[in-house]
């Protein structure tokens, strides 16, 4: 009879899947949803190899199932998210079976309306990274320093049942935060294998860019050396054009100097014969 039971739960567990996945955007879909799909009558969950087709789940939610053990639960190397309220469910072991499955990767858990009654049951949380945990209208809510005790087991707690250590209510920004981190955890990949092949053509436009640099470079200092020499030119044909000026210049005084030699050479030759005239007068 178990057995049978057992194989008609998969079965009614393998309708549902086939029917949430169904319309999903990726033929490897992150979100999971079976809330009220199936309602247990061995108050487990279905086999392990139904949810080991799905290894890329990144949320889970399988609320109102009647179970009552977690005993068995596939191993979801991605999940972030994992909601189970309104179950049956109680015990260190179903934590533990938790911890084991999704511990490494798990960021927030719902346990609202389930059976847990101590806080030491939370104890296979406490070495996890716990961020946010609900155990709304569980037991334990009752307990004496609740809320402290919870906090103190698992250090990497933020909220509790909505509210930080200090008693104040999650901020909506913090839960948008939340959203956009597993958006970006799921991008990754895909990002990862893009940017390799962009980078390339990046460093390969750089290059380009780099011949460009030294062509005009080199084109500059062409420019440079030719204005060089059409500079040196213009001297040479300003040096030139005055020479014609200085030789002008020398042969003017060479001309005024033999002028001034003829009239003195008359000028004296006058003064010895008005002397010689006087002389014979006398």
């Amino acid at each position: 009879m178990a057995g049978a039971a057992a194989g008609e739960d998969d079965a009614a567990w393998e309708r549902a899947i086939a029917a949430a996945v169904k319309n999903a955007p990726f033929s490897a879909p992150k979100t999971l949803t079976l809330d009220g799909a199936v309602k247990s009558t061995t108050g487990r969950l279905p086999s392990p190899s139904l949810f080991d087709r799905y290894p890329s789940l990144e949320e889970l939610s399988v609320a109102g199932a009647r179970l009552s053990s977690l005993a068995g639960l596939s191993r979801l190397p991605a999940l972030r998210r994992l909601s189970l309220p309104d179950n049956r469910l109680s015990g260190a072991a179903s934590l533990a079976a938790v911890a084991e499955s999704c511990g490494a990767t798990l960021r927030h858990l719902d346990l609202g309306n389930n059976r847990f009654a101590e806080v030491d049951e939370l104890a296979p949380l406490a070495p996890h990274r716990i961020e946010s945990l609900d155990l709304y209208q569980c037991p334990v809510t009752k307990v004496k320093g609740y809320r402290e005790k919870v906090f103190a087991l698992i250090p990497s707690l933020k909220y509790l049942d909505g509210m930080d250590a200090e008693g104040n209510d999650r901020l909506e920004s913090d839960e948008e935060e939340d959203d956009e981190e597993d958006e970006e955890v799921g991008a990754e990949g895909e990002e990862g294998e893009g940017e390799g092949g962009e980078e390339e053509e990046e460093g390969g436009e750089e290059g380009e860019g780099d011949e460009d640099d030294e062509e005009e470079e080199e084109e500059g200092d062409e420019e440079d050396e030719e204005e060089g020499d059409d500079e040196a030119e213009d001297e040479e044909d300003e040096a030139d054009d005055d020479q014609p000026d200085a030789d002008a210049e020398d042969e003017s005084k060479v001309a005024t100097g033999s002028k001034g030699s003829s009239g003195s050479a008359k000028s004296n030759k006058r003064k010895r014969d008005n002397e010689d005239d006087a002389n014979g007068d006398n």
